[in-house]
C-alpha cells in the first residue's frame, strides 16, 4: 500500500503577496509546488523553460532567519578559536611543510620547480609569505628545523582561515538542501571539532584549501539547483552557475583530487539535463540553451581558471631552478638560461655535445673516475647540466693513423646514415668504448659496459667504432633526415663489434658513480631509449663564417602547459614507494591509523580524526546504502514508497551527498600510488553532511525540543572526543598514562613513550628558540693582560635521519636529493668532502619520479618517531663558491682540497690562548670532550632520546 500523506490547508498569504500559495513540502519544488497559474500561463511558462510556477523565493533557497545568522557567527567564533589556538606552536617545520614551505621559497626566489599539485594553494601561501616579508632564504629542509626569519604563522594562517570558512559552508549547504537549522548547526559543530581537519588546517599544507573549495563548490551548486527549480536564465541563476564554475576551477587548481568534485557536479548536471530532456513541455531549443549554459560555466570557465593559474605560475618562476631536469630542452630555454645559437652542420672533426632523447637525463658525459668493477675503465654517464665534460669530437673510424685528427685542411665530410665514427672525449682524450663486459648495475647478458678507453697518441681499436643510424629528421629541415644536423636529427649509435646500441635509462649508478644515470650498450635495446641528438656544435674549421645556425624552438604557453601536465601526471603515477605512514583506502573509513607529523620536546603532533564523528559518518554512509537497497527491493514488490514526498526528499538529499562521497572515495582504490589518510578528507566532508542528513530524517517526526536535545548530546560527545585527542592536535604536553588510555585501537601508533609521566615535569623543560649562537664564553681581556678569547658553540642544524643518505666524509654528488641538493659535475677529480655548490641546483628524474615531490615526497616524510629520538649529528661543510661550471683536471681538485685544509684545525701543539680556549670549551660542553679537532658534533636537543 502507498504511504498516506496528510493534506494540510495552505497558510494565509502574507500581506502584499495575495497570489502566492505556499507548498506543503519545500523539497523538491517540482514535485510539491501548488499551481497558481491557469493552463495557458503554465503552458507559456513551460515553453520558456520555467517551472510550473513563478513566485518569489529566497536566493539559492537560503531561507535563514536573523537568529540563525547570529548563531552562525557564534559558531564561527568558536571555530576560529579552535583552529588558531597556539598556531605559532611548534615553531619548527612540521611534516609536509618541508615541501610546501620550500615551494613558497622557490616562488619568492623565482626558481623553477616541479610539483605534482597545481599551483593555486601554493600561490595563496606564497602571497601571505611575501606580504609578511619572507625573503625565501629559509629552506624548510627537515622536519623539526626551527624557523628563522620566516613568517610561518602568516603562511599557516592561509589554510587555517580556509578551514574556518568551511564551517559556515557546511551550515549553509544543509540549509540550502532544506534541512532543519538544528541539523545544519550539528554539521557545523562536527566540522569545527573534527581533529583531523583541524590538524591539517593548522600547518602549511594543501588539504585545507582543497576541502574549502570542495565545500564552496557544493554550496554554489546547491544554490544554482534551487534557482534552476524556480526560474532558469535569470540574473541570480547565472550568478550561481558562474560561481559554481569558478569554484570548480579553484578546487582542481589546488589538487588534482578536485577532479572528483568536477565528476560529482558533472553527474548531477547530466541528471538535470536528462530530466529536462524527458519533460515534453521543454522545447529542444530551450534544452539546448540549458546545455550550452552548463557547458560554458561548468567546463570552459573551470578550464580557463585552471590554465590561468599555470600562466601565473610560469610568470613567477622565470629563473632556472631545481625542476629544470624534469622539463624538455625547449622548455628550459624559457627559464633564463637559453642556449646560444649553434652550428647546424655536423662533420668529421666537429666538437659536439650529445643528448639523450627519452629520459631527459642529460648529456653523454665522462669524467676522470673509473668503474670499481668490470673493466675498471673510465666511467660514462648521463649528466643533466652543461659542462665541458660533455664535449666530444667526432672522428673518422676508417682511418688508422692518429694524426688524422687534424681536419683543418681536409675537405669537409658530413655525418650521414651508416657513417662509421669514433667519439673522442675532449677533456680526458679517451674514446667512447664498449666490449663484452657486463655493466656494474644492469648486470644482464644483453647489456654491455660502456667506458672511456685509451690515452693520448693511442688511435684505439675496433671496440671504439660506432655506426650512425639516422632514425628521423625534422620536417622543416629536409637535410636532417639525410645527414646529422644539430637539434634536428635523432639517431642511434650501433657498436660495430658487438652490434649493441648505445643506451640509457632511468637507472642510476651508486655513490661511486655520483648517482648519475647509467649508460650501457644494449643488444635488446628499446628504441626510445636508444635515440640521441646533438645539442651543440662548435664551428668546424671548414665551415664558412656565415654557416647556418639553429636553436631550440621557444614554446608558447600552451606547449609549456601541456608538457607540465604530462610531467605532473608521470611523476604522480611514479610515487609508488612505500611510506612508513601510508595507508590504503579500505582502512580510512574505520580510522585504522593516523600520520605522525612531528615529535620533539616530549610532544607530538599526530594526524588522527575525531573517532566519534569519523565512525558516525561511516555508519551513516552504510545506513543509507542499506536503506536505499531495502527501498529498491520494496519497490520491486509493488510498494510505492517513492511516491511519498518525504521519502523522495530525503532520498534525493542523501543520494546527492552519497554521490559526492562515493566519487571522492572510490577512485583511490584504482590508484597504485602512495596514499595517506588526508586523502580521505574531501570524502569525509560529504560523510559528515550525510550523517547530519540521516539525523534530520531520523528526528523528522520528533518535537523540535527533543530533536535539539539529541543534537546537543551528539555535539557534546563530539567535543569530548576532540578534547580527548587535542594534545595530538596542538602538540601540547600529555602524560604517558593519558596517552595510553586514548589508544582505543591497537593500530593507533602515536608515540606514548615520548611523553612524560606527569604534567609537572614539563615545567622544567624550556623549548629552545633559534639563535645564531647557542652559548658564548669569554676568557681573558683583563687590563694589561692577554687579549680576550671568545668561545662560541654554533647552533647545530637538526638533520632528519631520513635525509642523512650522505655519510660523514662522503662526496656530495648529483642525484642524491632530487629537489633540494645543490651539486655539480666533477670534471677532473674528486670533490672535497662537504663541498657545496651554491650555483647549480637541479633535479634528476629517477626510476620512480618524485613529489610532495613532484616530486617524490622527500624521504624526510619517512622520519619516524624512532628516528626523531636518535641524536643527530652534522659535519660543518666547507663552502666553495662557484660562479661558473668548474673546469676539469687536477686544478679544481687542488683548489677544493686547499679550501678544505684551510678550514681544518692545524696539526701540532696549540698556542697558549688556543689551549686555554679549548679547555674552557671542554668545561662548558663536556659531551664534546672526546671530539678531536674542529669537528662540530650536534648538541643533544631537548626531547632527544639518546
Amino acid at each position: 500500500m502507498s504511504a498516506s500523506v496528510r493534506a494540510r490547508r495552505p497558510a494565509t498569504p502574507p500581506p502584499g503577496l495575495p497570489h502566492i500559495t505556499p507548498s506543503a513540502h519545500k523539497y523538491p519544488p517540482s514535485l510539491s509546488r501548488k499551481d497558481d497559474l491557469d493552463a495557458d500561463e503554465r503552458r507559456e511558462a513551460a515553453l520558456k523553460g520555467y517551472g510550473p510556477t513563478r513566485r518569489t523565493h529566497a536566493p539559492g533557497g537560503l531561507k535563514i532567519t536573523s537568529a540563525e545568522w547570529k548563531l552562525l557567527v557564534i559558531v564561527l567564533m568558536v571555530a576560529t578559536f579552535v583552529r588558531l589556538f597556539r598556531i605559532s606552536k611548534p615553531n619548527s617545520v612540521v611534516f609536509d611543510e618541508v615541501h610546501f614551505g620550500k615551494f613558497a621559497a622557490r616562488y619568492i626566489k623565482t626558481r623553477y620547480f616541479v610539483d605534482v599539485h597545481p599551483p593555486l594553494a601554493k600561490l595563496l601561501i606564497t602571497a601571505a609569505a611575501f606580504l609578511f616579508g619572507f625573503d625565501g632564504n629559509f629552506d624548510f629542509k627537515d622536519i623539526g628545523k626551527a624557523f628563522v626569519n620566516t613568517p610561518y604563522v602568516a603562511m599557516r594562517m592561509v589554510p587555517a582561515t580556509l578551514g574556518i570558512a568551511t564551517v559556515p559552508l557546511a551550515y549553509l549547504t544543509l540549509r540550502a538542501l532544506d534541512c532543519r537549522a538544528t541539523t545544519a548547526l550539528l554539521a557545523s559543530l562536527f566540522v569545527t571539532f573534527e581533529n583531523g581537519l583541524i590538524t591539517q588546517s593548522r600547518h602549511i599544507l594543501l588539504d585545507s584549501p582543497l576541502v574549502f573549495f570542495t565545500a564552496l563548490t557544493i554550496f554554489f551548486f546547491v544554490g544554482f539547483s534551487n534557482e534552476d527549480k524556480q526560474e532558469p536564465f535569470t540574473e541570480q541563476w547565472w550568478t550561481w552557475l558562474v560561481l559554481t564554475g569558478l569554484s570548480l576551477g579553484a578546487v582542481v587548481s589546488c589538487k588534482w583530487v578536485g577532479l572528483f568534485t568536477i565528476a560529482t557536479i558533472g553527474v548531477c548536471t547530466v541528471l538535470q539535463l536528462w530530466l529536462l530532456l524527458g519533460d515534453l513541455r521543454v522545447k529542444p531549443r530551450t534544452w539546448a540553451r540549458h546545455f550550452l549554459a552548463r557547458a560554458l560555466c561548468l567546463i570552459l570557465i573551470p578550464l580557463l581558471f585552471y590554465m590561468s593559474m599555470f600562466e601565473l605560475h610560469f610568470m613567477i618562476l622565470g629563473s632556472s631552478g631545481e625542476g629544470d631536469a624534469f622539463m624538455s630542452s625547449e622548455f628550459r630555454q624559457t627559464l633564463g638560461r637559453g642556449m646560444q645559437d649553434t652550428y647546424a652542420d655536423i662533420a668529421l672533426g666537429s666538437e659536439v655535445t650529445i643528448r639523450h632523447v627519452n629520459t631527459q637525463g642529460g648529456y653523454l658525459h665522462s669524467h676522470a673516475h673509473e668503474y670499481p668493477g668490470g673493466s675498471h675503465q673510465q666511467q660514462i654517464t648521463l649528466y643533466p647540466h652543461r659542462d665541458e665534460n660533455n664535449m666530444w669530437r667526432i672522428l673518422n673510424a676508417t682511418v688508422d693513423s692518429y694524426p688524422q685528427y687534424d681536419y683543418a685542411t681536409q675537405p669537409i665530410e658530413y655525418i650521414k646514415h651508416g657513417s662509421r665514427i669514433k667519439l673522442r672525449h675532449i677533456v680526458t682524450d679517451k674514446a667512447l668504448h664498449s666490449h663484452d663486459v657486463r655493466p656494474p648495475v644492469s648486470d644482464v647478458d644483453f647489456q654491455c659496459e660502456v667506458s672511456a678507453y685509451g690515452q693520448a697518441g693511442f688511435v684505439g681499436d675496433i671496440n671504439d667504432d660506432w655506426v650512425i643510424e639516422i632514425e628521423r629528421g625534422d620536417e622543416s629541415d629536409k637535410e636532417s633526415s639525410k645527414r646529422v644536423r644539430t637539434l634536428r636529427t635523432h639517431f642511434k649509435l650501433r657498436h660495430l663489434n658487438t652490434g649493441c646500441y648505445l643506451f640509457s635509462h632511468k637507472v642510476k649508478l651508486p655513490e661511486w658513480g655520483f648517482e648519475q644515470q647509467e649508460v650501457t650498450c644494449n643488444k635488446n635495446a628499446v628504441k626510445k631509449n636508444s635515440l640521441w641528438y646533438i645539442e651543440t656544435a662548435e664551428k668546424h674549421p671548414q665551415l664558412p663564417v656565415s654557416a647556418a645556425k639553429v636553436n631550440y624552438k621557444i614554446p608558447g604557453f600552451l606547449a609549456k602547459f601541456l608538457e607540465l601536465q604530462q610531467v605532473m601526471w608521470t611523476t604522480n603515477a611514479g610515487l609508488t614507494d612505500r611510506h612508513v605512514y601510508d595507508s590504503r583506502p579500505l582502512t580510512w573509513p574505520r580510522l585504522r591509523r593516523g600520520i605522525n607529523f612531528w615529535v620533539k620536546d616530549h610532544r607530538q603532533i599526530y594526524l588522527i580524526g575525531n573517532p566519534f564523528i569519523w565512525w558516525l559518518s561511516t555508519a551513516s554512509v552504510l545506513a543509507y546504502v542499506l536503506v536505499r537497497g531495502f527501498l529498491i527491493l520494496r519497490a520491486k514488490r509493488g510498494y510505492k514508497d517513492f511516491e511519498n514526498t518525504k521519502v523522495v526528499k530525503y532520498d534525493t538529499l542523501c543520494g546527492f551527498l552519497f554521490t559526492g562521497y562515493f566519487l571522492h572515495y572510490f577512485p583511490f582504490f584504482l590508484m597504485g600510488r602512495q596514499l595517506f589518510l588526508h586523502h580521505y578528507f574531501p570524502a569525509l566532508y560529504f560523510a559528515i553532511l550525510l550523517s547530519c542528513a540521516v539525523f534530520d530524517f531520523a528526528t523528522s517526526a520528533l518535537r523540535p525540543k527533543v530533536r535539539l536535545q539529541i543534537a546537543a548530546v551528539l555535539a557534546v560527545v563530539a567535543i569530548w572526543n576532540f578534547s580527548k585527542f587535542s594534545p595530538l592536535v596542538y602538540g601540547d604536553p600529555w602524560t604517558k598514562k593519558n596517552c595510553a588510555s586514548a589508544q582505543w585501537v591497537k593500530t593507533w601508533d602515536f608515540a606514548c613513550n615520548e611523553f612524560l609521566d606527569d604534567y609537572g615535569q614539563y615545567a622544567g623543560i624550556q623549548v629552545p628558540t633559534p639563535n645564531k649562537t647557542a652559548s658564548v664564553a669569554t676568557i681573558g681581556g683583563e687590563p694589561g693582560g692577554r687579549a680576550p678569547i671568545v668561545v662560541v658553540e654554533d647552533e647545530q642544524p637538526v638533520i632528519s635521519e631520513a635525509n642523512t643518505a650522505i655519510p660523514s666524509g662522503a662526496v656530495a654528488e648529483p642525484g642524491r636529493d632530487v629537489f633540494a641538493k645543490k651539486v655539480k659535475s666533477v670534471p677532473g677529480g674528486a670533490r672535497a668532502p662537504g663541498a657545496v655548490d651554491e650555483e647549480r641546483v637541479f633535479s634528476v628524474v629517477n626510476a620512480e619520479p618524485t613529489t610532495d615531490m613532484p616530486e617524490k615526497e622527500e624521504e624526510v616524510k619517512g622520519e619516524t618517531r624512532i628516528q626523531v629520538q636518535k641524536q643527530r649529528q652534522s659535519e660543518r661543510p666547507v663552502s666553495v663558491a662557484v660562479e661558473e661550471p668548474p673546469a676539469s683536471g687536477a686544478k679544481v681538485e687542488e683548489e677544493v682540497k686547499s679550501e678544505a685544509l684551510t678550514a681544518a684545525t692545524p696539526e701540532g701543539p696549540l698556542g697558549h690562548e688556543e689551549a686555554l680556549a679549548d679547555q674552557v670549551a671542554h668545561e662548558l660542553y663536556p659531551d664534546r670532550r672526546d671530539v678531536p679537532g674542529d669537528v662540530d658534533v650536534g648538541v643533544q636537543e631537548p626531547g632527544d632520546d639518546v
